[in-house]
């Protein structure tokens, strides 16, 4: 079934504990479809590119499934790039530069067959732009995902809690949750998050695993563990694309089935951290996924 994903095709220049990158592909919304086509071959991506982005890494998306009709090309500007440095704890980053560049302007306009897209993952964007989305809608899609990040809480405070309401999912970290909630416990965090209208919250905690809530269950999915981490960075945009690519591919979006989607969105992290950029995650085969994912399998099965 088909899938939309909105989001980011930048460049990123990372600093690690294990090395440096320099002008890598970056970006929520090839991570995202990249982890997601391990599921589905219609993937819709939204975002926005300069004249300076490679044609052989959009090729690679199209080779995996992804429609780049959606993917607006500004042939006078340079695209979206971030730089960062990560702390030796991995989980803590320091912006160095963020140049908007065409993102800047970015206002999407959906193709006609993209407004009947049934599977909706709204990747880390401004507000605004997650709103435009969905308002370009002409059926009510089976299931919308929204990921955002502490800036847009911060400084788009209103104009997020707008975006939430159009959806069905909300994925965070566990510090946004608790930005978001002003609680510090996840649950009663959670339960102030579900007043703004989800029916579903994925909380993310990194290397220690994700929670997944309705109004009346909560569900533990564990992280697997790793000798060694090299870029978190895709990591959370990876997880979501997984996840909703499993979620299109089995046409079922109840409780049961994203504690399912919950696994094989969390081998697709798994699988990026473990080199710079993109090059782990869109060269795999699918035994491997499918390998990863007995491994996740084999870590939570316990008998009474």
């Amino acid at each position: 079934m088909s899938l939309l994903i909105a989001g980011t095709i930048a460049f990123d220049s990372l600093e690690t504990p294990h090395g440096n990158a320099d002008r890598v592909i970056g970006g929520s919304c090839q991570y995202s479809s990249y982890a997601a086509s391990y599921f589905t071959d219609d993937i819709r991506m939204v975002s926005i590119i300069g004249n300076d982005f490679p044609q052989e890494e959009l090729n690679d998306l199209t080779s995996k499934g992804a429609s780049l009709d959606g993917v607006k090309v500004v042939e006078e500007g340079k695209s979206f790039f971030w730089a960062g440095k990560y702390l030796d704890n991995m989980n803590e980053r320091v912006t160095i530069t963020t140049d908007l560049n065409v993102l800047a302007d970015f206002d999407p306009v959906l193709p006609d067959h993209y407004r009947e897209s049934e599977y909706i993952l709204l990747g880390n964007l401004t507000p605004d732009i997650q709103i435009s989305v969905v308002n370009q809608l002409e059926k009510k899609p089976k299931l919308v995902v929204l990921d955002t990040m502490n800036f847009w809480i911060d400084s788009a405070h209103d104009k997020l809690l707008e975006a939430i309401k159009l959806c069905d999912v909300l994925t965070i970290n566990d510090e946004e949750a608790r930005m978001l909630s002003g609680e510090h416990s996840l649950v009663k965090a959670a339960g102030k998050i579900f007043n703004l209208g989800l029916k579903y919250l994925i909380i993310k905690k990194g290397e220690h695993g994700c929670l997944l809530f309705d109004k009346n269950n909560v569900f533990f999915a564990p992280a697997l563990p790793l000798a060694e981490v090299k870029d978190p960075t895709g990591a959370g945009d990876c997880f979501a694309g997984g996840l909703m690519g499993y979620i299109a591919k089995t046409g079922d979006a109840s409780f049961e089935n994203l504690k399912r989607a919950l696994i094989y969105g969390s081998a697709a992290a798994s699988f990026v951290v473990e080199e710079f950029s993109n090059h782990k995650i869109k060269s795999l085969s699918q035994s491997e996924f499918d390998e990863r994912v007995e491994e996740f399998v084999k870590l939570s099965q316990f008998s009474l």
